[in-house]
């Protein structure tokens, strides 16, 4: 098998595995006369539909075999390499479907997948899917862009108000300071392990889907803002795709002190 693409390759194999099942119908086909012969004694009719079972069995065995033999894609190092992220970005590029990779991770709102060599599956928002071929995996996301995000704008707000608060007061800021996302972001994953649980990616997309709601004043009172500030020139920033499939770019927030 010379093909470079996960697709290609499975088409290949598709097609091989798709003549060993057409041979294996036949055998069954010939395997149920003979067993309708014999059911009445019809002998004639056993004999040739014994014997063309055993021939059409025979050959469906050689053809699957070939068929096994012929798989030599190497998909463990086609993940490893970073080939298939870019055959489905490609495919997806072709497809319309919005998606670009960012630190490993393929974005295509709302959902962020990541691929696993390990075991040669991709997680779409933390759920794994074992369904990876390239042309599935981007109707897949075509789906998802379809549909409508399931995000609790008002406590993602909330929650973003106290880790505020903790990383403003963490620097000596005053109350409505500009305060970078990154500190934000350490505050609300200060728990060991909890990086992995919810990493960049998704903090940032969960901002964008925040943005998009309009959803800005807290249960207190209080009304949030993300501004565009130098801090977009400095390090530390978040960045995601926009429904359009723009790349966005998150760097500072404050929250101003609410009704006295």
């Amino acid at each position: 098998m010379t093909e470079t693409t996960l697709e290609g390759a499975l088409e290949v194999v598709e097609r091989d595995i798709d003549a060993a099942v057409k041979v294996l119908s036949a055998a069954l086909r010939e395997a149920k006369k003979a067993k309708a012969a014999a059911t009445v004694g019809k002998m004639r009719d056993l004999r040739q539909a014994l014997d063309a079972a055993e021939r059409l069995a025979a050959e469906a065995a050689s053809t699957a075999r070939d068929a096994r033999a012929g798989w030599t894609f190497d998909e463990q190092a086609h993940f490893e390499s970073g080939a298939y992220t870019d055959e489905v970005l490609a495919l997806a590029k072709v497809q319309e479907v919005q998606a670009f990779e960012s630190d490993d991770r393929i974005l295509c709102y709302p959902a962020i997948i990541a691929t696993s060599a390990a075991d040669t599956s991709v997680l779409i928002d933390k759920k794994k899917e074992r369904r990876v071929r390239p042309g599935v995996l981007v109707g897949i996301m075509k789906a998802l862009q379809g549909r409508p995000p399931k995000f609790r704008a008002d406590a993602f707000l909330e929650s973003l108000a106290t880790a505020y608060d903790l990383a403003a007061a963490r620097r000596g800021a005053r109350s409505g300071a500009t305060v970078k996302l990154a500190d934000v972001y350490r505050v609300l994953t200060v728990l060991p392990g909890s990086g992995r649980d919810y990493s960049k990616q998704e903090f940032a997309r969960d901002l964008y889907l925040l943005d998009q709601s309009g959803i800005t004043r807290t249960k207190a009172g209080r009304t949030l803002s993300l501004p565009a500030s130098a801090l977009t020139r400095g390090s530390g920033l978040l960045t995601t795709v926009t429904r359009s499939g723009q790349e966005k770019v998150y760097a500072g927030i404050t929250f101003d002190e609410g009704p006295t």
